[in-house]
């Protein structure tokens, strides 16, 4: 599972590395990004527009806007297949961007955890493969939302859990993007990102409370 994700560069930069459309005033640095919360992703492949949705997917036809805090996530390998999902899966493809994304280890001379920080080996940025939804409360509106990918872990991230979020390279992530796309093809997007490009090392457990967001929380810490 990803439950908490990290968006700590400068906006021009961020637009400059991601090759994307001009974004400057709705993003800015974000150092421990929690569900509920707002996040910036990209929808279409020609404009590259960036835009703000709530973390936690709404199915179209759900009557409770309750169900999102259940569908932060979704398992790549049934997305296709599970009614929550399929609709988005088929029409409403997304990405999340991310420069890093934290999981706890257990640590084996206690019941505590450590959060750990992961990111790319050059500290660039990501995508997260995404499906975006557009919801209408009872009392009417409408609610834009997203929900992050996840597939098996690979080596690094397997250490400390058994799922990671699908991470999508400068290749990938306009074909997961691209309308034309069959599911088989999409399918195979769908895999976990090498270890050996990445990196993790642990950091504060200030992380753990989605109330903080500083720099400081992205900073190493020595583990005792």
């Amino acid at each position: 599972m990803c439950g908490r994700f990290t968006l700590t560069l400068e906006p021009g930069e961020l637009q400059a590395l991601l090759d994307l459309g001009p974004f400057i005033h709705i993003v800015q640095p974000r150092y421990n990004i929690a569900p509920t919360q707002p996040v910036p992703i990209v929808k279409d492949p020609a404009s590259r527009a960036v835009e703000l949705y709530r973390w936690g997917l709404v199915p179209f036809w759900s009557k409770d806007l309750d169900i999102g805090n259940r569908l932060i996530n979704a398992r790549s390998e049934t997305a296709a297949e599970k009614p929550a999902f399929r609709a988005a899966f088929k029409y409403r493809r997304c990405l999340i961007l991310a420069d890093g994304f934290y999981e706890w280890k257990k640590e084996l001379q206690s019941k505590a955890k450590t959060p750990y920080l992961f990111k790319l080996k050059d500290d660039g940025p990501f995508t997260f493969a995404g499906l975006y939804e557009h919801w209408e409360p009872p009392e009417g509106g409408e609610l834009h939302t997203c929900t992050i990918l996840t597939c098996e872990p690979n080596e690094l991230v397997g250490r400390m859990h058994n799922r990671m979020p699908v991470m999508l390279d400068a290749e990938a992530r306009w074909r997961w993007l691209d309308p034309e796309m069959d599911p088989r093809s999409l399918q195979a997007l769908l895999k976990p990102y090498p270890a050996d490009q990445m990196k993790a090392y642990p950091v504060s457990k200030a992380v753990n409370s989605p109330g903080n967001d500083t720099p400081e929380l992205v900073e190493p810490v020595e583990v005792l």
